[in-house]
């Protein structure tokens, strides 16, 4: 993957209005867009509609996790809507996996949230459950930077490793706990780094994704 490929920016904003702003500002710049719980919530298809229409891609970031049909039937729908990712909870349980991941589309690559980048968690955990949701079909995992190495190790280097809770250095937490700059991230192994209100939030969204994607390039060459 280049690095527009590999950078997801988290449309987490209340509607419609600015999430298309953010779409004018970061394309083409930026290929991946995150539809989450707050934006789903408020405008439902409508905001993964909109992102295919600017010519993005979506990671649809409802965290599926209810009995294996209903889950099933919920990404099914997802890849209907023309999703390119969608994820679920690895703590579901294995027919709840296997379920999701009979049902996706084809194309729609189906991830697996291990634990929370805003709470802490023991690595090795993280890496065992990666392998729990690998051996239910499962193309990856959401998970921070600090258990990416272990994940790869366990679960080998296609095993996609989608990491929230991205802060550059001079950026602060906010709410997220098992942080890492991108650099970091990339350098540990993460294939997809998820960030939000440094790019979002910023005076210029676009300048602050131009950062972000070289400093990216940057770890993938080694300079990091």
């Amino acid at each position: 993957m280049n690095r527009s490929d590999r950078l997801i920016v988290a449309l987490d904003v209340p509607d419609l209005a600015e999430a298309a702003l953010l779409l004018a500002r970061l394309r083409p710049l930026v290929r991946w867009f995150k539809v989450g719980s707050e934006l789903f919530t408020a405008a439902g298809p409508r905001a993964v509609a909109l992102v295919l229409e600017s010519g993005g891609r979506v990671f649809l970031d409802m965290k599926y996790h209810d009995i294996p049909q209903t889950v099933g039937r919920a990404v099914a729908s997802a890849g209907r809507l023309g999703v390119s990712m969608v994820n679920v909870h690895a703590a579901g349980g294995e027919a709840m996996l296997r379920a999701a991941a009979g049902a996706r589309g084809a194309g729609v690559l189906l991830i697996g949230v291990t634990v929370l980048t805003s709470l802490q968690d023991d690595p090795l955990t993280v890496a065992d459950q990666a392998r729990r949701v690998q051996e239910a079909g499962l193309d990856g995992v959401v998970a921070s930077a600090r258990e990416a190495a272990l994940i790869k190790q366990a679960c080998g280097d296609r095993f996609l490793v989608v990491t929230p809770g991205i802060r550059p250095a001079d950026a602060p937490e906010d709410d997220q706990r098992r942080t890492a700059t991108p650099g970091e991230a990339v350098a540990a192994g993460s294939d997809f780094l998820v960030v939000g209100r440094p790019i979002t939030a910023a005076r210029d969204p676009a300048q602050a994704a131009e950062r972000i994607l070289d400093e990216m390039r940057d770890a993938v060459a080694g300079r990091v």
